[in-house]
């Protein structure tokens, strides 16, 4: 990874990103249920009590999936972050949506404090919002998905070859969405929000982590 592409605003808040969707979607699962309580362990971040995968597995499974999507972040090519439950029949149930507008143009120093105290109220919101959420089934899974406002070059990037296109049913009419916080702080702007059925015909530029 290039050191000094990491130093520009857009590098610097494409980390800071990619460190908080590890954090908020593991806290997503646990949300969920779909393990046990004991797969996960309490730490602080941001300041916020929150949840951290113990097994190796889940653990490594969401790592790498958004430390993947960190390059396309940084060229403001990812849409959409998000995280898909399905019935036992491979239907999907829920998604939590995480849309990312990177400003390609800002060229200022990016103030870390302000950023992280704008995503932290995402961490704070999420325990909360577990009303508006379904209750998932027994024999339900998940996976993380990726929507590109343009699709990467995989023959270029390393990074890319862990994307690979998906056939994950898509919503069959609009769903239903229940916004959960957004936030704008220069050069990041976030909004997460459920979606439920209703539900959209399948989209074009759609990746999923191949974990």
């Amino acid at each position: 990874m290039d050191h000094n592409d990491n130093q520009t605003p857009q590098g610097e808040t494409a980390r800071i990103l990619v460190e908080f969707l590890e954090v908020a979607i593991t806290s997503i699962v646990f949300l969920k249920g779909v393990y046990p309580n004991g797969a996960f362990e309490r730490r602080r971040y941001m300041n916020v009590v929150v949840h951290k995968a113990r097994h190796p597995q889940l653990r490594d499974y969401i790592q790498s999936s958004v430390n993947g999507l960190l390059p396309f972040i940084k060229k403001g090519l990812v849409e959409r972050v998000v995280i898909i439950f399905f019935n036992d029949q491979n239907e999907p149930m829920e998604r939590f949506v995480f849309k990312v507008n990177l400003n390609l143009s800002y060229g200022s120093k990016v103030e870390e404090a302000n950023l992280e105290f704008a995503l932290r109220s995402f961490l704070i919101k999420l325990p909360v919002s577990e009303s508006l959420t379904k209750t998932l089934p027994k024999g339900c899974r998940w996976e993380i998905t990726s929507y590109f406002r343009a699709l990467p070059e995989t023959g270029k990037s390393k990074d890319a070859e862990m994307w690979i296109p998906t056939e994950t049913k898509q919503w069959q009419q609009p769903p239903l969405i229940t916004p959960i916080k957004s936030m704008n702080s220069e050069p990041l702007g976030v909004q997460l929000y459920l979606e439920h059925p209703s539900l959209s015909k399948p989209e074009d530029g759609i990746l999923r982590g191949d974990g």
